[in-house]
């Protein structure tokens, strides 16, 4: 078995030759290394570069991003998905700035900023501050899971446990914030998910999972959540210039954000089934007609797979002027849809497309 000396030494030397080069190492920058951590919650590395350096040009400090419009945050934050981290990184920064500016210092101070959990507090505490706190993300549970031979799920409370004390036990505390982020690579790029390079891994000898011949059983996880289906029907009204949009406000991943008119059923439906005091309102006025644009579309969630629907309401200017709208409906010009966050399965290109037409 290896010991923690060695660990670290073998570590630290495979992340001086591999370490990646990205954007956000090499500062003490407390702000720019949170908003990093929160994009790579739900975002690979790859992707999520782009994406960080757009964000804190756009909002370079805690009281740029505090001061922001949510709408305007989110806007910045489309494409990422996951939207709730976007509403939780405004509402820290909110929270920071009325409690004098910085990002708190401790461990337990980073833990009570809204969508800061354990992985995330560790990881900006050991970078920003040299906090000795361990991260375990994903990697890192299947990297200890693999190299120490844990056979415990790792998303329940007893492995979770037993990651977390072997995390603290190999922790290199002289260089805590260099030690996360090589175990975040050496996790994302040697000992990966699928075909890992155990070939000429430096841990290769010690790896307990490579010698039971488990790699590929290594990590445990539980059974998952049983899949739930949704159909959504998506509908465009428009006069030629005008359209009408949904701001949603129902607790999901999606609030905040702008949609078209939706109408959700219990299971596939055909487009004369579709209801509502809109869409009954608009179909009863002359000149109004309603054709499918796409369906069957599919976009898949963590539990959900929805099942989405698009269709093409044209009416008049009358019509669309005489609508009385429901709270969180507007009607905006066409060419300003851009303007407004969206969910990333919606494509307004349907209407621009019409416009021109």
């Amino acid at each position: 078995m290896i010991t923690a000396t060695q660990f670290r030494k073998r570590l630290m030397a495979w992340y001086g030759q591999n370490g990646r080069e990205l954007p956000w190492r090499g500062t003490k920058d407390a702000y720019r290394i949170w908003v990093s951590e929160i994009i790579l919650q739900q975002t690979r590395v790859e992707q999520g570069r782009s994406y960080y350096e757009a964000f804190v040009e756009q909002f370079p400090t805690v009281e740029r991003l505090a001061e922001a419009a949510e709408d305007t945050v989110l806007k910045a934050w489309e494409g990422l998905g996951y939207y709730s981290r976007a509403r939780n990184l405004h509402a820290a920064a909110q929270q920071i700035r009325s409690a004098g500016g910085s990002l708190p210092q401790t461990y337990q101070g980073l833990l009570q900023m809204k969508g800061v959990g354990p992985y995330t507090a560790a990881a900006i505490g050991s970078m920003a501050f040299g906090l000795k706190e361990a991260a375990v993300d994903g990697n890192v549970s299947r990297v200890l899971s693999r190299i120490f031979g844990i056979s415990t799920p790792i998303d329940s409370p007893e492995g979770q446990k037993i990651i977390a004390e072997k995390a603290r036990e190999i922790l290199d505390e002289s260089r805590p914030g260099d030690h996360n982020q090589a175990m975040m690579d050496f996790g994302a790029m040697q000992c990966v998910p699928k075909a890992p390079q155990c070939e000429g891994c430096i841990m290769a000898d010690a790896c307990q999972a490579l010698r039971q011949g488990m790699v590929s059983q290594l990590p445990v996880k539980q059974k998952k959540a049983a899949l739930r289906h949704r159909y959504l029907h998506y509908i465009y009204v428009t006069d030629g210039r005008q359209t009408l949009i949904h701001r949603r406000s129902r607790q999901d991943i999606w609030r905040g954000l702008y949609e078209p008119l939706l109408i959700e059923t219990p299971e596939e439906s055909s487009i004369e089934v579709l209801k509502g005091p809109i869409i009954d309102r608009l179909m009863a006025q002359p000149g109004t007609t309603l054709r499918p644009l796409t369906q069957g579309k599919r976009h898949q969630l963590t539990h959900r797979q929805l099942h989405v629907n698009f269709f093409l309401l044209t009416v008049t200017p009358q019509a669309i002027r005489s609508l009385t709208l429901p709270e969180g409906f507007r009607l905006i010009p066409i060419g300003d849809i851009h303007s407004y966050a969206y969910p990333i399965l919606i494509d307004w290109e349907w209407l621009t497309e019409e416009q021109k037409t």
